[in-house]
C-alpha cells in the first residue's frame, strides 16, 4: 500500500490539521507496517500558482515547450505522479476564511489535468484517478459542520468526486478557537472520528 499525505497548513509548527493528519497516517500505518509513505507539505513546499505562464507551458504541445516550460509542466508532473500512485490519500486542511488553504487550491489545480486524471465524453465527465481512499481532516476555529457555511466540505467532495475519488471520509475538529475546553473536546472528538474512520 502507498499513502500519500497532503499537509495544507500554513503553519509549518503547531498546526492542528497536520497533527490530525499525522495520527492518520500513524494509525494506517499500525494496521499496514510496510506501508510507503510520501508527506508533501504544501506550506513548507508551497506549490506555484496556476498563471498565465503555466496555462500557456501545459497547452504547448510537448515537443514545442521551451526549457521553461518544461520545467513548470514538470512541477505538476511531479504531484499527478504522486497522486496516481497512492492507494490511500491522506489530507489535513484548516478553515481559512471560509475555504480551502490558497496551496491546497494550487494542489488541486496542479493535479486536474484533462485526459490524464479525468476525461470527458459523450456522457459527462469521467475520473481517472479511480480505486483509491480518502481521510480527509478538516479543522475550524468555529463550528461549520452540517451548515450552510461549511463550503469545504461539499467543494472538496465535488473535486475528489470530479477526478474518481468517491470513497472519501471526513474528520472533523470544530470550535478550536472557542476555549481551551472547546479545543479539548473537539481534538478528543476528532481522534474518536480518526479511530472509527480507519477501522470502517
Amino acid at each position: 500500500m502507498k499513502i500519500l499525505q497532503i499537509n495544507s497548513s500554513a503553519r509549518a509548527e503547531n498546526s492542528h490539521s497536520t497533527r490530525l493528519a499525522n495520527t492518520l497516517v500513524e494509525r494506517l500505518l499500525a494496521d499496514q507496517p510496510q506501508a510507503e509513505l510520501t508527506v508533501r507539505d504544501l506550506g513548507r513546499t508551497p506549490h506555484p500558482m496556476l498563471d498565465e505562464a503555466a496555462l500557456q507551458a501545459l497547452f504547448t504541445p510537448a515537443e514545442q515547450r521551451t526549457p521553461a516550460h518544461a520545467a513548470r509542466v514538470a512541477q505538476d508532473d511531479a504531484l499527478i505522479a504522486e497522486i496516481q500512485a497512492a492507494d490511500v490519500v491522506v489530507l489535513g486542511i484548516p478553515m481559512y476564511n471560509f475555504g480551502v488553504p490558497a496551496q491546497l487550491k494550487n494542489w488541486i489545480d496542479a493535479i486536474s489535468r484533462v485526459q490524464v486524471t479525468f476525461r470527458y465524453t459523450e456522457k459527462g465527465p469521467e475520473g481517472l484517478l479511480t480505486g483509491k481512499k480518502v481521510y480527509v481532516a478538516l479543522t475550524r476555529g468555529g463550528l461549520y459542520r452540517n451548515t450552510p457555511n461549511d463550503t469545504q466540505t461539499p467543494y472538496l467532495q465535488t473535486f475528489f468526486g470530479f477526478l474518481g475519488m468517491n470513497d472519501v471520509q471526513f474528520v472533523y475538529a470544530e470550535g478550536l478557537a472557542m476555549g481551551p475546553e472547546a479545543e479539548k473536546n473537539a481534538l478528543e472528538s476528532a481522534l474518536t472520528q480518526i479511530e472509527q474512520a480507519v477501522a470502517a
